[in-house]
């Protein structure tokens, strides 16, 4: 997998289902808009016409990233 952050690199997927070369974007629950990311990205899943389970799950995780403790700004190492 490739991610967009470069120290996330070594990341499997051990089930095998996302392709080495497949770009991936990985947000935690400690980035201040985490939980706004996901929910962007469920209403535009929705407009898209996504099942509803998948929409239900992303809003769901949303609302545990909304939650986690020690919020920050998003950051990168340099």
């Amino acid at each position: 997998m490739i991610h967009a952050r470069k120290d996330y690199n070594h990341i499997q997927d051990p089930s095998g289902q996302i392709p080495e070369d497949e770009p991936v974007f990985l947000i935690r629950g400690k980035d201040m808009v985490s939980g706004d990311a996901v929910r962007a990205w469920a209403n535009l899943a929705e407009a898209a016409g996504a099942a509803q389970n998948i929409l239900d799950a992303a809003r769901e995780h949303a609302s545990l990233m909304d939650e986690w403790p020690g919020k920050k700004t998003p950051d990168m190492p340099t």
